[in-house]
């Protein structure tokens, strides 16, 4: 049969109106649909393509090449330790883990780029460090930063679970301040980093160490008041009232620090949006009913041979103050932040931004959990001019909204706010059959896990609107105390339980889009089981989805809107787009979408001897290994090339490719490399191992290929037996010109 282009179109959410994010085709014309895609990619590719794409670890549809030849090019695969790229394109190390920035360090583990240009060929980089890796970071620390640290001390000294509630001991004790040694360098390598950067006459980037390069680290303000962070919003309310119900902290609405930031956003008018993600690694993430935190002592010091956590436990650090959106100014060197609080606290990976001049300010953001929910933050003020550093006031009033996402490709958007019934979704609705809510029992604050439908419909008589599970002596409290604990509200308030919402962005003409890293359920819940199906209508399906989302008269203040699939990750033979958990995204300026990948460290290239195990069929994250390193891929929107997906770059071993950022002359991609030997460490005398996996072919034939990994990584240096340190990268054309 003959696919016309405006299905070809619709399958690939190039228009509006896909159902579900499963195709709206059926599989006999999908078969014949991935001929025609073949065909037509081939030729693309070789004519207007702007680069060769890079050789992935499995056969892909755009190499245009018949099974056959992908068996006999397949049938081994070498995995690199560096970063690679197409011919033609180079990439410089602008910063690594461990050299200076201001009176501190460049940090661990870095994610969102920003580069925020004040004049050609120069401005400043922020950057976020979202957390250790506690096995490599321990075995890199002394000789990256030239001290020692007494893990072996304090490990001697932890209970069954390696754990320590360094908060109780007393201010005198020698573990105490070992603790509290091992937790201020944690705290140090995440955060926020700047640097001036300038673009020199041969076309090298360079640091410029002015005086406004700094970090605002998880401990900044802990010794210089100076130092301390901001907040603006309801949950100030909360921070500054004297009768909590849980932890007093004695800092009212001054926060010490920011720790676990991802990814991010950058403003129309120059500041930079970070994201307090994972933040449940250092603090007790649940709260009091009033908004107020837990006891520092509800998450302990953790230290073994693998993690390095709950470092804000010595230091007494409020829980209810981290998971927000931070804003800062690059150019201010007196701003180390502050925390607007109407966009609300959860896992918050990267901002969407919408500055149309004479509309309201739209912020989109969601929480990276299984179960997460997607927001929308409107202010109530409006943009007069989008580059006017005073629009940062309109965070500090407004209405936090959670998107309610209905299979038919329409949704709406429900407020965060006392009057908003309690409408839980059902568990039966959702992968893995819990969703966690609001403790009944509002004395003892935290959350329960709710398994069946009884426990759902007593919990809808017990509470009818949200301002009847949060208490506060006024309005403003009540609201607060929502907004601190805004993932449990979202899902009281029946917003819509989703597959790891990780990146949103908005193009120029208002579109967003989002990648949906993962939809397998986990502790934390899972994902609608109506609208987050595989390519062959699966659920749980692993591999996540690249999305789009159209508000109504593309009004940024609109309340309802349209959605649409654009990709599915997973394997070419099973419908795949042949990435597996998209996670960061970036718009170049022609409209082309670039999406890093974010497959679990401990996933990567595991050996898959055979697709079965038993008799059963493996699938999910048991098939993870087949997808190789962590990649770069870039997404035509418009074009012959329209929906294809091509792999642009491949990570170094054991790596996640995080922040993609370009210049605003198009000609340099700043790109972070985090985590490199995140699960091997320092590779040891360039030592590989070669392990089996059973491959498809894109029309579904398996074959054997012999695959050689490095154990560990030596990137960036790239000379054996040295310590991996996460690093920026510039990424630019030989000849100069630009990236796409």
């Amino acid at each position: 049969m003959t696919v016309s282009r405006r299905n070809f179109l619709i399958f690939l959410g190039t228009t509006a109106g896909s159902f579900a994010l499963n195709s709206v085709i059926n599989q006999k014309q999908k078969s014949f649909l991935y001929s025609e895609l073949n065909q037509a990619a081939t030729a693309a590719t070789k004519s207007n393509l702007p680069f060769s794409p890079v050789q992935v670890s499995l056969p892909l549809q755009i190499e245009g090449i018949t099974p056959s030849e992908q068996i006999t090019r397949y049938a081994t695969y070498e995995v690199q330790d560096d970063l690679i790229l197409p011919s033609g394109y180079t990439y410089q190390v602008i910063a690594a883990w461990g050299d200076r920035v201001g009176d501190s360090r460049f940090g661990y583990n870095n994610d969102y780029i920003s580069l925020v240009e004040t004049a050609p060929n120069e401005g400043f980089l922020t950057i976020n460090f979202e957390y250790i890796s506690g096995k490599t970071w321990i075995s890199s620390y002394s000789t990256v930063i030239g001290k020692k640290l007494p893990f072996t001390e304090v490990i001697a000294e932890t209970n069954e679970e390696d754990e320590i509630d360094a908060f109780t001991l007393a201010d005198n004790s020698p573990l105490k301040a070992q603790i509290q040694e091992i937790s201020r360098e944690g705290l140090i390598d995440q955060g926020i980093g700047i640097i001036s950067v300038r673009r020199n006459s041969s076309g090298q980037w360079e640091r410029t160490f002015r005086e406004s390069d700094r970090r605002i680290t998880g401990i900044s303000g802990l010794d210089n008041p100076k130092q301390l962070l901001k907040s603006t919003g309801p949950a100030v309310k909360v921070f500054n009232k004297k009768n909590k119900l849980g932890y007093e902290d004695d800092l009212g609405d001054r926060i010490i620090g920011t720790f676990q930031n991802c990814a991010g956003g950058t403003t129309p008018w120059g500041t930079v949006l970070s994201a307090e993600e994972n933040v449940q690694y250092q603090i007790p993430e649940v709260v009091m009913a009033d908004g107020s935190a837990m006891s520092p002592s509800a998450q302990p010091f953790i230290l073994n041979d693998e993690d390095v956590d709950g470092n804000a436990n010595v230091f007494g650090l409020a829980g209810n103050k981290y998971g927000w959106l931070v804003e800062v100014d690059p150019a201010n060197p007196d701003d180390y932040g502050t925390k607007h609080t109407w966009l609300g606290r959860y896992r918050h990976e990267a901002f969407g931004i919408r500055a149309v001049a004479g509309k309201q300010l739209a912020v989109y953001s969601g929480c990276d959990r299984r179960g997460g929910h997607l927001y929308k933050f409107i202010s109530v003020g409006t943009i007069k001019d989008p580059q006017d550093k005073s629009n940062s006031g309109l965070f500090a009033e407004g209405m936090l909204y959670g998107a309610k996402l209905n299979a038919d490709g329409t949704g709406e958007w429900i407020p965060l706010t006392l009057t908003t019934p309690v409408n839980p979704v059902n568990p039966s609705a959702v992968g893995g059959g819990m969703v966690k809510l609001p403790n009944p029992d509002r004395s003892q604050g935290g959350v329960v896990e709710i398994t069946n439908e009884l426990e759902i419909e007593t919990y809808r008589k017990q509470f009818k609107i949200l301002g009847d599970l949060y208490q506060g002596d006024n309005s403003q409290e009540q609201q607060g105390a929502i907004l601190i604990d805004a993932h449990y509200a979202a899902s009281a308030a029946g917003v819509t339980c989703t597959a790891r919402p990780e990146a949103t962005i908005v193009a120029a003409d208002g579109t967003l889009f989002i990648t949906f890293t993962s939809g397998s359920p986990g502790g934390d819940g899972g994902a609608d089981l109506a609208i987050f199906q595989g390519p062959e209508g699966e659920t749980p399906h692993e591999y996540g989805w690249l999305v789009k989302l159209e508000e109504d008269n593309q009004d940024p203040a609109a309340l309802t809107f349209r959605w649409s699939s654009i990709a599915t990750g997973g394997e070419p033979a099973k419908g795949g787009a042949g990435f597996a958990n998209p996670d960061n995204i970036a718009l170049d300026k022609n409209g082309n979408l670039w999406v890093v990948t974010d497959m679990a460290t401990s996933k990567h290239n595991i050996a898959v001897p055979s697709r079965s195990d038993n008799g059963e069929a493996l699938s999910g994250s048991k098939l993870t290994g087949v997808f190789g390193n962590n990649s770069l891929w870039y997404v035509p929107l418009s074009g012959s090339n329209a929906g294809e997906i091509y792999p642009f770059a491949i990570g170094p071993t054991e790596c996640e490719c995080t922040g993609p950022f370009f210049t605003d002359d198009q000609k340099t991609l700043f790109l972070s490399v985090q985590h490199p030997g995140e699960k091997n460490g320092i590779r040891q005398d360039m030592a590989t191992e070669i392990r089996d996996f059973e491959l498809l072919t894109t029309d579904g034939v398996s074959f054997q290929q012999q695959r050689q990994v490095p154990l560990g990584s030596n990137w960036p240096s790239n000379q054996a037996n040295q310590p991996p340190r996460p690093a920026i990268v510039a990424i630019t054309k030989i000849d100069g010109s630009a990236i796409a």
